[in-house]
């Protein structure tokens, strides 16, 4: 198994046991892809909730450019959302778990057919 199918594999457990999600393992894998290295680096790999700088980075780069949503107040509100849902006593937000969920809740499977 190759270090981004573990990878893979402890985001759709991540997203079993603190979502509640039964992720689209296609889905997640092409989602997962589209990281790019940023996956390999533990910094990188999750999604500082705390940092409104990380969130509005999140809403420009992967919102914004990546799904092409128009920008508007919804876009802040479903990153929080995630971030509530992931819980504030889970340090680990996977940046791949964050972009499926939003990537699911706008719609915007198409954007990795």
């Amino acid at each position: 198994m190759s270090k981004r199918d573990e990878l893979i594999a402890k985001y759709a457990e991540d997203m079993k046991e603190k979502l509640g999600i039964q992720p689209d393992m296609d889905l997640l894998t092409k989602v997962t892809i589209g990281c790019g290295p940023s996956i390999y680096n533990a910094d990188a790999e999750t999604v500082a909730a705390s940092d409104n700088a990380e969130l509005e980075r999140v809403k420009n780069n992967f919102l914004i450019n990546k799904l092409g949503c128009a920008d508007g107040p919804e876009l802040m509100e479903a990153i929080k959302k995630v971030m509530d849902d992931y819980g504030s006593g889970n340090r680990n937000k996977y940046r791949a778990v964050v972009y499926y969920v939003l990537t699911k809740h706008f719609g915007k499977e198409a954007v990795y057919a």
